[in-house]
């Protein structure tokens, strides 16, 4: 994504999308959705009769005469009305909640699918602390418009257009009228501020999701905060972003208030001057006391609705803001590769092609120019060079999280561009320069290599990792939890972990990416051990930059500035006294001096 002050890169609303996208839920759901409403009209037509059974029995009861029996039965059909409006809306949310929660559900897990699709490119932009809460909220929006949105805004219009039936057919045009002229005053309110709000929402929105990918990215850091003793600038940081959302939610609240006292001042009006017609109606005689009861009875009806109608109408507004950005995302586009449907790749024994190969992360800025190389199966190749010369692209590439701007590279004689990029990567293990591990069990996180395997076959990969002895030393062994990212164990096991992994995964071709670069010398010597074993009869791809971790490779590439310098063993390449000769005799002097450093 961009930065904290610009648009989001996927953020693109698309409302005739979202109700495209809407519009298909319904209908797929459209028996059950037949019935919640037939249930909801029942529902409504009850309440509606409730305020006619009432004056009846008020009338009656002015008549002693008719005291007998016919009270008893209007007053139990007044009870079975009001139990009746009750009942069907509950069955109307029975029917329905399971719609609207499987939607929910299934757009969650959708969503979760197309993030594990989009390509590096998309990952290496977006920020996790506002991604979550884009996808949080929009699926309760989807879940509100499909539910409270429907079976809101559908009753309350029905419910009006029975009231406004009932009164043009028991009393003058002229109530009806101004029930009609205060629903459109309402509606032509609403809408207008409501529109005005939407942007202060979105922004709302825009800053709480800033602010908490600030607050992820802070806590991510949490180690480099206090390396600086920064916690004072973290918290001024995220103080002026939680202004600025502050400053935005209190526009945003200032918008509402408005926007209720208007509606507020609308219904109040038309109740004025519906009741001071009735009022008049009565004094002069034109109107019974009954009749003035239920046209009471009719406006409230209408004026509640009124107010639900007006507050899920601006809920719906916010709704939509929110389901607009998850869907958004749903329509950011994976891999072109990974759309179409592409032949797995066939098992061979790890033969590796680089042919003339070029590619740049940003137009204009090459990282790899014409490389070509070969890595013969079950051979060791290494590539070596400076920072920045394009190694891990070479590995990025391999496993196809992107794609070459010229030139191909064959697996086995085979395109990786036309096969399967599942098949192509389950083809390949790496042991990468940081292990970054998921928050459960050590078991779990070796196992991960081949999902189902046994605990005896995570035990064995943990052996040839030379791990085991210290996962046994743990209080909850295998089952210890390894904390995000893996922050409970050493630099050292986590890597022996990794190679666990791989060696569970039994891949035909390895790439190890400065495997050892980050760990001391002890360590190093035993994870070197542990990578010779998992090395024996595969094919191996060396990235490193410690030319000490590659003497024994079969071929060693010396990459600079996105091409090949140089290429042969290690003692072809000191004895041609290159740019590998010079490098070597650096960290050789560097790797003395420390030496020296240590035993003083």
């Amino acid at each position: 994504m961009q930065a904290m002050a610009g648009e989001s890169s996927w953020w693109r609303p698309a409302p005739h999308a979202v109700g495209h996208e809407l519009a298909e839920l319904l209908r797929s759901a459209r028996v059950r959705i037949g019935l919640a409403l037939f249930c909801l009209i029942l529902a409504k037509g009850a309440t509606v009769l409730v305020p006619l059974v009432l004056k009846r029995i008020i009338e009656v009861l002015g008549q002693p005469a008719q005291l007998a029996a016919a009270p008893f039965a209007l007053l139990g059909g007044y009870a079975l009305l009001r139990f009746a409006s009750t009942l069907f809306n509950e069955l109307r949310d029975v029917l329905f909640a399971p719609i609207a929660h499987q939607t929910v559900a299934r757009y969650a897990e959708r969503t979760f699918i197309h993030l594990h699709r989009l390509g590096a490119r998309f990952h290496t932009q977006r920020q996790l602390g506002g991604l979550l809460p884009d996808i949080d909220r929009g699926t309760g929006g989807l879940a509100f418009l499909l539910g409270t949105g429907i079976f809101t805004l559908v009753p309350t219009l029905l419910e009006i257009g029975l009231v406004l039936a009932i009164m043009l057919s028991q009393f003058a045009p002229g109530y009806a009228a101004i029930i009609a002229i205060t629903f459109c005053a309402y509606v032509g309110f609403t809408l207008a501020m409501a529109a005005r709000r939407t942007t202060w929402q979105r922004r709302v929105n825009k800053l709480d999701s800033t602010a908490k990918t600030r607050l992820t990215d802070s806590l991510i850091n949490y180690d480099t905060v206090k390396y600086f003793a920064n916690e004072d600038l973290e918290a001024q940081r995220f103080a002026r972003l939680m202004t600025g959302w502050s400053e935005a939610a209190m526009r945003n609240q200032r918008a509402l208030f408005l926007l209720h006292v208007g509606q507020s001042a609308i219904i109040g009006a038309g109740v004025a001057a519906i009741m001071l017609l009735a009022g008049r109606a009565v004094w002069a005689g034109d109107m019974s006391v009954g009749d003035l009861i239920l046209i009471n009875a009719y406006v409230l009806q209408v004026c509640l609705p009124l107010n639900s109608l007006g507050f899920v109408y601006r809920e719906v507004r916010d709704a939509w803001v929110n389901v607009e950005r998850l869907f958004s995302l749903l329509r950011e586009p994976p891999e072109p590769a990974d759309v179409l449907a592409l032949p797995d790749l066939q098992p061979g024994p790890g033969n590796v092609l680089f042919d003339q190969v070029s590619f740049a992360y940003v137009p204009g800025r090459p990282v790899l120019q014409g490389v070509s190389l070969h890595l013969p199966a079950g051979r060791t190749v290494a590539v070596v060079g400076s920072s920045g010369s394009g190694k891990s692209t070479l590995a990025r590439l391999l496993l196809r999280f992107y794609s070459p701007g010229r030139g191909r590279i064959l697996l086995d004689g085979q395109d990786i561009a036309g096969v399967n990029a599942a098949s192509l990567r389950r083809a390949i293990g790496v042991v990468p320069q940081d292990t970054v591990l998921f928050n459960d069990s050590i078991a779990y996180n070796i196992a991960y290599g081949r999902p189902g395997a046994s605990r005896a076959d995570v035990v064995a990969a943990a052996r040839a990792a030379r791990l085991h002895d210290s996962i046994m030393a743990l209080p909850e062994g295998y089952d210890t939890i390894v904390g995000e990212r893996g922050v409970k164990l050493s630099g050292g096991e986590r890597q022996r972990l990794a190679i666990a992994r791989v060696v569970l995964k039994n891949p035909a071709v390895l790439i190890l990416d400065e495997a050892t670069s980050a760990l001391d010398a002890a360590a190093e010597q035993a994870i070197q051990q542990a990578l010779e074993g998992l090395a024996s009869q595969r094919s191996v791809l060396i990235i490193a930059h410690r030319l000490s971790t590659v003497v024994h490779a079969d071929e060693i590439i010396v990459l600079e500035r996105g091409r090949i310098e140089e290429r042969g063993s290690h003692s072809a390449l000191l004895a041609a006294g290159g740019f590998y000769a010079r490098l070597w005799q650096l960290q050789q002097q560097l790797a003395d001096e420390q030496r020296t450093h240590d035993v003083f």
